[in-house]
């Protein structure tokens, strides 16, 4: 039996690690974050509450989690907000996830792990690299699943992420688990026991007890697995999570119905039913009226087996009508992030058409500005007036070429400070020496303007001193 219920929670802990919340208290967080981004100015700060506000959606309207998420990364990419780029695109690959979108949700979690693989923070990378694991899973591709659990392993065990010790653990398990490894299941599901009795966390117990009992009965160690599944029903009635519970009691009924022990079998797995039932989880209510339509038949029980075939068919039909559902939400989610696509590229497109016209200006400006200067030149003017604006000519042009040029050196260089400042002091290089040449000839033309508006004789004298120089 497939533990289907235990890869979810899994993907639920990594995602939030907390226990799961109710609806009603994830739409008052919801509210309250809303109230305060409606008054909210600083940037930063908005997109935080924004993709947590997309979070808290997320479990009841994907949708609303798929704008918010968005809303939020264009704003940080805006603001160069690196954190709040890495949050929102995994906030935006959690409401996929959601949906069933699985190739989308890879996508941005591979643009997540791009952010995170350039910055320091461990626990970032680390489970940026679980959420791939946990996909690869979910798309049954596990062995890929194992290769990104690995990698992150790697990182917590090099940088002591103690937080993400436990699930890391889980995971492997239960990858292993789903390959049929049963020992290699064993021995990590026992490791995340231990870490989650380190943290004295019931839920955790019971959830890893549940992973122990799955694996115990492939080794066909019956026994240790009625152990196992008995301890998890304990710890997970009292933590309160059916959903896991469900699956506890399911594999339970399979470990009886294995030692043919019928009745005890049926009440499990009509306790994992009704459960599963009043928690609205579709998956284990089907997984449940399989495993009885089986019972019963084996038992030739012929009405019983009739009433769970018909409930089969009845959980099949509302599985294949959610997923149709989602199939709508996914069309519709990709319909608003491309309207919001085409918002946001109006936005870029008026910027730069800004940015351009401001260049525009400032290089009709910098020659306008040198004739200016030339035009003073044939008026009584201070030379250090000259020498003044000549030095703002020379800044100006120097930001103008540093504006100009940077997104292209950026490109040649590949970020790399070093060359970057070579070549700017480079063009300075010229620029200076440049500079001085065309003061001195501006100051020379400035003085010699200003004697010949003394002395008009002056110009004719040098033209005659000049014509009697000697050639050569």
């Amino acid at each position: 039996m497939a533990n289907k219920n235990l890869a979810a929670r899994v993907l639920f802990l990594l995602f939030f690690l907390s226990k799961e919340a109710t609806t009603f208290a994830q739409k008052s967080n919801a509210d309250s974050l809303s109230r305060l981004l409606a008054v909210e100015k600083k940037d930063t700060n908005r997109v935080r509450l924004m993709w947590q506000m997309a979070g808290a959606v997320n479990m009841y309207d994907p949708d609303t989690a798929v704008i918010l998420s968005q809303q939020a990364l264009y704003l940080s990419q805006e603001i160069k907000y690196i954190e709040g780029q890495s949050k929102s695109l995994g906030a935006l690959a959690n409401a996929f996830v959601k949906m069933g979108n699985y190739p989308r949700a890879m996508e941005l979690y591979i643009q997540k792990l791009k952010l995170e693989e350039k910055r320091n923070s461990p626990r970032n990378l680390t489970s940026v690299l679980m959420n791939l694991g946990v996909v690869h899973a979910f798309q049954e591709e596990y062995y890929k699943a194992l290769e990104y659990y690995s990698l992150a392993d790697s990182v917590i065990r090099l940088h002591h992420v103690e937080d993400m010790k436990y699930f890391i653990l889980l995971n492997m398990g239960d990858v292993y688990n789903r390959l049929n490894r049963s020992d290699s299941a064993y021995l990590y599901f026992m490791k995340s026991l231990e870490e989650a009795q380190k943290l004295n966390d019931i839920d955790l117990i019971g959830t890893s007890q549940t992973g122990l009992g799955h694996s115990y009965l492939k080794l066909e160690n019956y026994p240790q697995s009625l152990i196992s599944y008995q301890n998890a029903i304990t710890n997970l009635k009292r933590a309160n999570d059916d959903e896991i519970l469900c699956e506890a009691m399911l594999g339970l009924a399979n470990l009886y119905k294995l030692i043919n022990n019928k009745d005890s079998s049926a009440h499990y797995a009509t306790g994992s039913l009704a459960i599963a039932k009043k928690g609205g989880f579709l998956l284990p209510q089907l997984e449940a009226a399989e495993f009885l339509t089986s019972l019963y038949k084996q038992q030739q029980n012929v009405d019983s087996a009739f009433l769970y075939v018909n409930s089969v068919q009845e959980l099949n039909d509302s599985i294949n009508s959610k997923s149709r559902i989602r199939e709508a939400q996914i069309l519709t989610s990709n319909e608003q992030l491309r309207q919001l696509e085409i918002e946001e590229n109006k936005k870029i497109a008026a910027k730069e058409r800004s940015k351009q016209l401001q260049l525009l200006f400032i290089g009709i400006f910098i020659p306008g500005f040198f004739l200016f200067t030339l035009l003073l030149s044939r008026i009584k003017i201070h030379i250090r007036i000259i020498r003044v604006l000549g030095i703002l000519s020379l800044l100006i042009l120097f930001e103008y070429l540093t504006l100009l040029l940077h997104p292209y050196v950026v490109e040649l260089t590949h970020h790399t400070p070093f060359y970057e400042i070579l070549i700017f002091v480079s063009i300075a290089a010229i620029l200076i020496p440049a500079h001085h040449r065309v003061e001195h000839w501006l100051i020379e033309k400035l003085i010699s303007n200003q004697a010949e508006k003394q002395d008009p004789s002056l110009k004719l004298k040098t033209v005659k001193l000049k014509m009697k120089e000697p050639p050569g």
